[in-house]
């Protein structure tokens, strides 16, 4: 850090970029987390379940013979970072700064998000919702939709996942397809006034988040198919070694403070009965 960088500058600058990452991070808190790993693998342990016998007098007692297995999640470095040139920065304004700090921050932000994208694409669901899945009526393919959202419901109950915590990512194509279906806006249906403000935050015990076109990847789409998410906050899990951090540098070689955002990271499914694909036809 050069010395001649006021302490003044190096607060502010943090903070801005602090709260730059903080409004780009979309998904964050819909997973379980481990923060503050040492290593580059992480082992999240998994316990299954069993069935209580009926207990005869003077005899064994029959373990249950619970399955204990474990999902490795590795971490990844990644880095979002921009020179500012000391020359070029005696001719810029506050603005142009907050500027440059919200594009490092948000990268970094919208990095956050597609690690856990990448490890729900990745798995395999224990459910799946079919694009032809409709409201009512005859099966069609169809947008998303209330009764997709029902049959995603109806598939995490019947494995008995719990009913707090569930979250449902979608694409804003989505969005809009659900903001069509009468169910999901009307007040006779709805105590929520979807339309007013246009999106919907939560539905049928799901907290939803909405996701745009993103350089990163996003959400896949496959032609005109789109696999959403509905999942469990327990059925994923988060690995952190470095939190999302910035540090302004001074590089003698380029004249320049190098403003970099930072962060190590994995994401994995550990258990897929908590997780349910929805695809959706655009």
């Amino acid at each position: 850090m050069s010395t001649n960088l006021s302490p003044a500058f190096v607060e502010l600058f943090e903070a801005e970029v602090h709260q730059a990452y903080q409004a780009s991070a979309t998904l964050r808190g819909v997973a379980r987390m481990r923060n503050g790993v040492i290593g580059d693998t992480v082992k999240f342990p998994k316990v299954g379940k069993g069935q209580a016998s009926i207990r005869t007098p003077q005899t064994d007692v029959v373990p249950i013979n619970a399955s204990f297995s474990q999902v490795s999640v590795s971490l990844t470095d990644y880095i979002a970072a921009e020179y500012s040139d000391i020359f070029n920065q005696a001719k810029i304004n506050f603005d142009e700064r907050q500027e440059l700090a919200q594009v490092v921050g948000n990268a970094i932000g919208r990095r956050e998000d597609q690690v856990i994208l990448d490890a729900l694409e990745a798995a395999t669901a224990g459910s799946t919702v079919a694009k032809t899945v409709v409201t009512s009526g005859s099966a069609a393919n169809s947008n998303l939709n209330v009764g997709k959202i029902i049959a995603a419901k109806k598939a995490l109950d019947a494995k008995n996942v719990p009913p707090s915590d569930r979250h449902f990512i979608i694409h804003a194509n989505n969005l809009a397809g659900l903001l069509g279906d009468e169910r999901a806006v009307s007040g006779d249906y709805q105590t929520l006034q979807a339309l007013v403000g246009g999106q919907i935050n939560t539905m049928m015990g799901f907290q939803f988040h909405v996701i745009g076109d993103r350089d990163e990847g996003g959400l896949v789409v496959s032609s005109t198919d789109r696999t959403t998410f509905a999942f469990h906050k327990s059925a994923i899990g988060c690995a952190v070694g470095i939190a999302p951090k910035t540090e302004v540098n001074y590089v003698p070689e380029k004249t320049s403070f190098l403003v970099s955002a930072m962060l190590s990271m994995g994401a994995g499914v550990i258990d897929a009965d908590g997780l349910v694909d929805v695809t959706c036809d655009e």
